[in-house]
Parts: structure tokens; C-alpha cells; sequence
């Protein structure tokens, strides 16, 4: 089962022999998942990353693109707002839409991976990709408003979190 997570997860993902070779930089890489976001979405997620407010600690695209993701699913409702917004708004964009490779932190992927393989992604409805669920919850974040300070406030809960802060954090929102 572990070998077939590896395969899932990305082609990049270090095998355990080499993780063990290389620890440092391996292990950031088994961290991340490789997707892909559309142009408009990447132009305002590196807007982000450019802005002076992006400091202390400046965040990377993982960091950006994964909190969008998890403020989305902050929602009770996220699946459905993501399925509406796909069947309704990203589906009228065009397939040969460029997309700039990024990654995001697996927790985050796991959460649209659960949603990818949901009934709401299988026959009779349209078959959606992670790229389009990505971008999908970045294109949500930034209609809600105030998007900059919560994804900046997300991002921060999310480090924390990651490294294994102990006590609830706030919302972010």
C-alpha cells in the first residue's frame, strides 16, 4: 500500500532509500505534492508572494496555495461551493488554459484528494482533476474578500500546525 501512496501522491516522490541518502531535501519533497494552477489564480497567488505584506516569514507557493485550500474547507459546505464553482465557472474556461506547475503541502492535497475521488466527482457528473480543484479553491478565497490578510493569517496557522503546535488555533478568518 505504501509504495502505491508514493505513486499516487507524485512521480518526484523520493523512494525510502533514497529518502535516507538525501534526508533533508527528500523529506521536503515527501512533504509536497506537485499540482498545477491556472494562470489567472497563479497571476494572484504571486501577487501575493510579491507583496510587502508577505514577510516574517515570507511564504512560498505551497504555503499560498494551501491555504486557500484549507480555508475553503473551512466551510461546511466546501464540497458543494467547489463542485458549484467548477460546474458553473471553470468549466466555461478553456481547456487549453495555461497552468504553472506548483506544490502544496499534503494535508491540504489529501483533503482534495478525498474530494476527487467523492461521488460528486463520479459518472453521471464531469470528472474533475486536481489542477481544477486547486485552482478552484484559490479562485474562492480570492472572490470572498479580504483575501490577502486570511490567506497570510492561514498560512500561519497552517506552519504552526505543521510543526506540531499542540493547542487549537483561532480561525483564520
Amino acid at each position: 500500500m505504501e509504495g502505491s501512496e508514493a505513486i499516487m501522491y507524485s512521480t518526484t516522490t523520493a523512494s525510502r532509500e533514497c529518502a535516507l541518502a538525501r534526508p533533508v531535501q527528500a523529506k521536503r519533497q515527501e512533504d509536497t505534492i506537485d499540482t498545477y494552477v491556472w494562470t489567472d489564480e497563479y497571476d494572484f497567488l504571486r501577487s501575493l508572494y510579491d507583496s510587502a505584506d508577505n514577510t516574517s516569514p515570507k511564504f512560498r507557493f505551497p504555503d499560498l496555495i494551501s491555504a486557500c485550500v484549507s480555508l475553503v474547507f473551512r466551510d461546511d459546505n466546501a464540497a458543494e461551493l467547489i463542485f458549484a464553482y467548477l460546474r458553473s465557472e471553470l468549466v466555461l474556461r478553456s481547456p487549453d488554459t495555461t497552468r504553472r506547475r506548483e506544490a502544496m503541502w499534503k494535508s491540504q492535497y489529501n483533503l482534495l484528494l478525498d474530494l476527487q475521488r467523492s461521488r460528486g466527482n463520479k459518472h453521471p457528473y464531469p470528472q474533475f482533476q486536481l489542477d481544477q480543484f486547486t485552482t478552484t479553491c484559490v479562485a474562492l478565497v480570492r472572490l470572498a474578500g479580504d483575501a490577502q490578510r486570511r490567506i497570510f493569517a492561514q498560512a500561519r496557522k497552517n506552519t504552526a500546525e505543521r510543526a506540531g503546535r499542540k493547542d487549537p488555533l483561532p480561525d483564520a478568518g
